[in-house]
């Protein structure tokens, strides 16, 4: 385990690649880490953010394809905090000369009607849920080469950069929409039951997450419930999300 001192050294070293516009180095090429200190460090990088002034508005989940499990040898989701800096309106503008080598992913977002206590044995957070919603996800590695560890990824707050939400529809069943994400250059389609068979289910996921990992889930957070395709390369233009059923949402890269 990791002392105080190293993850908060670990934490400026993530904080600084991101602020810098400049990539570094593997954590895993100087430190040995578990996951719990690779979640610490995740906390003292987000204590850094919220010390500038940025507020948490929600959070996003990572690894919710099976076969990306398969792909990183883990089972189990990951979990990053997304904050109001990090927000992008529909149709809003993204500075590419702010972000290193920045992906875009097609997503679905929920919306917290109410706070979740999550060690209530009998919560059920789809109860908790008020809206459901397009979204792309900004996601940009602060790693050199993307060359990065599972546990780099969690201290890295899972690469967060962004996020853009369309228009909150009444929650209903997304259990399997199909789902496309385009730009200028290029077009990929996939279908919502990538998200861990059915987006509701990396919501149950969730939960389970924030009782072993303390993560709050406050009314008016936003959920981004895992990426629906393979990410793309966010080039300059617009990039739209289409979700049969919910809409769109788009965003443009100058």
């Amino acid at each position: 385990m990791l002392d105080a001192h190293t993850v908060d050294e670990l934490a400026g070293r993530l904080d600084a690649a991101q602020t810098a516009v400049t990539d570094t180095l593997s954590l895993a090429d100087t430190h040995t880490l578990t996951i719990d200190d690779a979640y610490a460090v995740q906390a003292a990088l987000l204590d850094r953010r919220t010390a500038r002034g940025e507020r948490i508005t929600g959070v996003k989940l990572g690894f919710t394809s099976k076969a990306k499990m398969a792909q990183m040898g883990v089972s189990e989701i990951i979990v990053g905090r997304l904050t109001d800096a990090m927000r992008v309106a529909d149709g809003g503008d993204v500075e590419l000369s702010r972000l290193i080598h920045p992906k875009v992913e097609p997503e679905v977002a929920f919306r917290l009607a109410r706070d979740v206590d999550p060690a209530a044995p009998d919560t059920d957070i789809t109860t908790c849920v008020d809206a459901v919603a397009p979204a792309l996800e900004i996601i940009d590695s602060r790693y050199r080469d993307f060359r990065f560890t599972y546990e780099d990824v969690v201290a890295d707050n899972t690469s967060a950069a962004g996020y853009a939400i369309g228009a909150w529809s009444p929650l209903r069943d997304v259990g399997d929409l199909t789902v496309r994400l385009s730009n200028a250059e290029q077009e990929v389609t996939g279908s919502t039951v990538a998200i861990l068979d059915g987006p509701l289910n990396a919501l149950r996921a969730l939960l389970d997450m924030a009782r072993r990992r303390s993560v709050p889930l406050r009314a008016g957070d936003v959920v981004l419930a895992g990426a629906a395709t393979a990410a793309m390369p966010l080039t300059a233009g617009v990039t739209t999300c289409e979700v049969s059923g919910l809409g769109r949402v788009t965003v443009r890269s100058v």
